[in-house]
């Protein structure tokens, strides 16, 4: 055996690392992961900004990119991100800036972009190097104060400078513009909000600390989406979203009816629900007329310039607008579920998910904090400027004095330090002082700053003293921003408005619309399926794809629903009008379901209200199922009967009083139906006994009308002796009588 030699060392020293492969990846991917979660993906509560969202604003307000300038190039500013503060691809920058910038994405933008940015057709912007932007006020409140020692500062990158932990925010930006963004394992979806309310809110809590999420919904209603469009979630609903940060919101488009004369009218669509791209909407609408499954709806048109405008025209007058839009929002984007999840980095950068007033203390505490840095900041800078008066007013004092060593002493600065207790600061701003300033009347400039200097120094050494003077002030900033985007203004009136979706019966109203005709529906075995019109009266004569034949045929009319029974205990609904014409072979069933290709068809019926079934499953279990339990409403379908791997048997109508069924062994056993359980789903009770194989077939029987069975040749035989097999469900049961098919079926299959 030869002996390992080790690789020679490369003067660093050895760089082979022994660790198991698993520890070693699970290091690296947690690693991974929170890099991902704190310096990507989800926003921090105080300042609601991503890094690169933080970055780009930081950078443009260093670039002096303000209101009242002039803006400049996107390239420039990307360029200036990408270089300093954020050393990724330039796409992804820019990405963010222009999403900053539009209207229909951000409630109140931060970015006043010129240009081409993009609309809510879901059209991209330009290219960056065609596009200017400069700072808005909102981005400016949340600025303020970043060059006052406001906030934290950390090295950039590179090492080269450094950039904000946070910004100072003005306003609660988090939940007034909300947020999204997936990171590894979890995720942060926040609606926006209207920032008036949530001030609102903010000043409630500083006035009730100990107030409940109840309370501050009485200023916080709920969403607010720069696309508008009608919330119609409960109150209660919104009250428990608001509580535990989890939730949803169901937003629809707002609509009104246009007289179009002689009695027709169309639909306008003036607002649509956030994050649905307008051109996929008007797509997704004209794909259900062409696919028939918007029956209500005869057109839809884009007549939108600057402002929204989709013209839905209804297929018949005597269709009511109310019916025709409620339909539309269960088949179509015009009405939208927002996810809430509000996760959030909190101010030690923990993921967690907080609820309303979480979200508005952990922004008040951070507003604490910043005014309180800023105080500092600023008594630092009084301080200091008090120092140089001190030192200036005792030269006013001594003017022969301190002219006497600044013209004849050789070191004139020690001189004036010795003489007159002066430090290296005060003596340098005196001898800096111009002749033009030994004026009297500059003495009494310096004395008036001097006093007025020393009472806001007095005044801002109170307020730090004092917390309740400080969160006094919290609530006086606030109000002042709550003037710059209040209700009264264009940008901060609320867009968004509440109402209850009106309880229409749209698919009653959608099966008015259907012509009511009769069809035969025809099932082959091989599942594919399709719809002729009227009766088929000769079955030998439909034709099949090469290797397939005829499974079901059943009649039915083009207003029912066509109920589908498979072997794994799922029921399927179909409705009859939707069916692909009989003029070829029809359409392959599991295309229109989904239905696995090892599952079988056990049975099909146009559905009945009122209707009852008699469902069992081969393993010999089974109960009484209401037909309105068996519709779905899903292509996946609904699981009615729990089977094992032997599958469903069948599903009978309940036409007697009297239940035969037969096992494999060829034993049958007759009981009362009423022994049966009515159950909506489920696995059943036990039929029948079995040593071995399983249950084979049933029927439903008047006690009063007799039991019979159909012999091999087709013919009805009567069974006047069945009460010699009658006993207690779950019992073995009797051989079959002479005569009784060896197929050990009541009826051919």
């Amino acid at each position: 055996m030869t002996k390992h030699t080790p690789p020679p060392s490369d003067g660093d020293g050895d760089r082979i690392i022994e660790e198991p492969l698993a520890e070693a990846l699970s290091r690296r991917y947690l690693a991974y992961s929170l890099s991902v979660i704190t310096g990507r993906a989800l926003p921090d509560v105080r300042d609601g900004l991503k890094p690169v969202q933080r970055r780009v604003l930081y950078a443009m307000n260093e670039m002096r990119l303000n209101p009242e300038t002039a803006a400049r190039k996107c390239a420039k500013v990307v360029g200036e991100v990408m270089g300093g503060y954020h050393p990724h691809g330039d796409q992804a920058i820019y990405d963010t800036l222009v999403r900053m910038a539009q209207s229909f994405a951000q409630r109140y933008p931060l970015v006043d972009g010129q240009g081409n940015f993009g609309n809510i057709d879901g059209d991209n912007a330009a290219a960056m190097r065609y596009t200017e932007c400069r700072l808005t006020e909102a981005a400016k409140l949340l600025l303020d104060g970043i060059d006052e020692d406001a906030v934290d500062f950390k090295p950039t990158y590179d090492g080269e400078d450094t950039e904000p932990v946070v910004l100072p925010t003005g306003f609660p930006n988090l939940l007034a513009n909300g947020a999204t963004g997936i990171a590894v394992g979890m995720a942060t979806s926040i609606p926006p909000h209207n920032a008036a309310e949530l001030i609102d809110g903010c000043l409630l809590i500083l006035d009730k600390p100990d107030c409940t999420t109840a309370d501050l919904m009485a200023h916080v209603k709920g969403p607010d989406f720069p696309t508008g469009g009608v919330i119609v979630e409960s109150a209660a609903s919104l009250l428990e979203t608001y509580e535990t940060g989890r939730g949803g919101v169901r937003t629809r488009a707002r609509w009104e009816k246009e007289e179009t004369g002689r009695g027709t009218y169309q639909i306008v669509v003036t607002e649509i629900p956030y994050q649905v791209k307008k051109a996929d909407l008007v797509e997704q609408l004209a794909g259900l007329i062409e696919a028939k499954k918007a029956p209500l709806l005869g057109d839809v048109r884009d007549e939108s310039a600057e402002d929204v405008r989709l013209v839905l025209e209804p297929k018949s007058r005597n269709v009511e607008p109310e019916v025709l839009m409620e339909s539309l929002f269960k088949l179509s984007d015009l009405e939208t579920r927002f996810s809430v999840n509000m996760n959030v980095l909190d101010a030690r950068g923990t993921p967690g998910v907080m609820g309303l007033k979480q979200a508005l203390k952990a922004f008040l505490d951070h507003r604490r904090e910043v005014l309180v840095r800023r105080a500092r900041h600023r008594l630092e800078k009084i301080e200091a400027r008090l120092h140089i008066l001190d030192g200036l007013l005792i030269a006013y004092l001594n003017l022969d004095e301190v002219i006497r060593i600044v013209r004849y002493e050789d070191e004139p600065k020690a001189k004036l330090i010795a003489a007159f207790g002066l430090s290296e600061i005060q003596a340098e701003a005196i001898l800096n002082t111009r002749l033009r300033q030994l004026a009297k009347l500059e003495e009494m400039e310096i004395r008036r700053e001097h006093g007025e200097l020393s009472e806001e120094r007095d005044g801002l050494l109170k307020m730090l003293a004092s917390e309740t003077q400080q969160w006094k002030l919290v609530g006086v900033g606030l109000k002042a921003v709550r003037k710059v985007l209040g209700p009264d203004t264009a940008l901060g009136a609320r867009r968004s408005q509440f109402a209850e979706a009106p309880q229409v019966d749209a698919e009653a109203a959608i099966e008015a619309m259907i012509p009511r005709e009769p069809i035969t529906v025809i099932l082959s075995e091989r599942g594919w399926i399709r719809a002729a019109r009227g009766k088929v009266d000769d079955p030998s004569e439909l034709k099949f794809k090469e290797g397939d034949k005829l499974g079901f045929i059943v009649p039915a009319e083009t207003t029912d629903k066509l109920l589908i029974f498979a072997s794994d205990g799922r029921f399927f609904t179909l409705g009859c009008d939707k069916l692909p014409s009989a003029r070829g072979h029809g359409e392959p069933l599991r295309l229109m379901l989904d239905l696995d290709d090892k599952v079988e068809i056990v049975d099909v019926f146009p559905h009945r209200p009122g209707t009852k079934r008699f469902v069992a499953s081969r393993a010999g279990y089974g109960f009484i199922l209401p037909e309105e339990e068996a519709i779905a409403f899903r292509r996946a379908g609904k699981q009615v009967l729990t089977v094992d791997k032997k599958g469903a048997a069948f599903a009978m109508p309940i036409t007697g009083d009297h239940v035969a069924v037969i096992g494999d062994n060829g034993k049958i056993l007759v009981f009362e139906a009423a022994e049966l359980p009515e159950m909506p789903r489920g696995k059943g009770v036990k039929l029948q006994a079995y040593r071995e194989g399983g249950l084979r077939d049933a029927t439903i029987f008047a006690a009063a009308e007799g039991a019979t069975w159909i012999d091999g040749a087709g013919r009805t035989r009567a069974w006047p002796e069945w009460r010699e097999w009658l006993g207690k469900r779950a019992a073995a049961g009797k051989l079959a009588p002479k005569g009784f098919p060896t197929s050990k079926r009541f009826r051919p299959k």
